[in-house]
């Protein structure tokens, strides 16, 4: 079964990181990704741009509205992700443990739904 990893964490903070810590981490993120390319988990994966770059659409009445900027205001802000084999939920579960912004953030687990 494939799972949709979503990776949150604190832009703000992010940006605040000193070049050695931000280097250290982006070291942890190729570890992990290639951990789970070595185990045949991984099927895709990327990091977002900041959220100073999102535009959000919405359609009412027919009519399309643009926004600049993500569809509201959070602490955390979506960052990327990875989509992923599993077996199950809790193999999911202990990928998305092993993500190195799990420490600081946080990771939604989302079960892909097949259309057939």
């Amino acid at each position: 079964m494939q799972y949709l990893l979503l990776i949150y964490d604190n832009e703000v903070r992010f940006g605040k990181m000193n070049e050695a810590d931000r280097g250290k981490l982006h070291e942890e993120y190729t570890a992990f990704t290639q951990s789970i390319i070595e185990g045949g988990q991984f099927k895709a994966g990327d990091a977002l741009k900041p959220t100073t770059t999102a535009t959000t659409v919405r359609v009412r009445d027919g009519k399309t509205a643009i926004t600049d900027g993500p569809f509201a205001e959070t602490r955390e802000q979506l960052g990327g992700y990875y989509l992923v084999e599993a077996t199950d939920l809790d193999e999911a579960v202990a990928i998305a443990a092993r993500i190195p912004s799990a420490r600081l953030g946080s990771i939604e687990v989302r079960a892909i739904h097949k259309y057939s």
